[in-house]
Formats: structure tokens, sequence, C-alpha cells
């Protein structure tokens, strides 16, 4: 049994995701979120928002406990990037893209 869900458009570039992504992924749910709640980055609030979410689908459909949930799979994918511009020197324009991500997050029951 797994369990995917998804959070999309968060502002944060797909670079910076994936540092906080890589910590948590094949943790069990409990220590992945300790490990979330204590990293520096404020980034780490949003990905730690995405596995609760998986975590409580998992709860109210299959009626597993949390404890017993682990990190299957979870990653990072680029998402649509804005597009804005600066004026530069000599009448130029500067673009400036304000990149997002998907994170996806796949939790399952742990292996006895």
């Amino acid at each position: 049994m797994e369990v995917k869900s998804v959070s999309k458009n968060t502002g944060i570039s797909v670079s910076k995701m994936r540092r906080l992504v890589d910590i948590v992924r094949g943790k069990p749910v409990d220590e992945a979120l300790t490990l979330l709640k204590f990293t520096p980055s404020p980034n780490a609030r949003i990905v730690a928002k995405a596995v609760k979410a998986a975590v409580a689908d998992a709860e109210t459909v299959y009626r597993v406990p949390s404890a017993e949930l682990r990190i299957v799979n979870i990653f990072a994918d680029e998402a649509q990037t804005l597009k804005r511009y600066r004026a530069g020197a000599r009448r130029r324009v500067k673009p400036i893209l304000k990149r997002s991500s998907h994170i996806t997050v796949i939790v399952g029951e742990q292996e006895a």
C-alpha cells in the first residue's frame, strides 16, 4: 500500500528543494519530520507540510498509524517559471526568472 501526495507550485527553486528532499528519502515518517523540524532552512517547512499531507491521506484512507509509515520516494520536479524583467543599463532589459517546483511524496508501510 502506497499513498501519493503532490504539493504543486511551491515558490522555491528545484535545486534548493532537492537538497532537502534528499535528506528524508527512505526514512520513517516520524524521523523525517524531526529532521525537517531542526533543519535550519526555512524551506523545510514546505517539505514537512507535503509529508504531513501524505501521512494524513494514509491515515484517513487506509487507517494506517503514522508510526508504521516510511517515505518510499520523494522528489522535486520543476514547475512553471515566472518571467519578470528589470531595467538595465543603456535602456536594456534584464530578465529575472522566478523558478518554482512541485514536490511529490510517496509513503508506504515499513517492512517488518
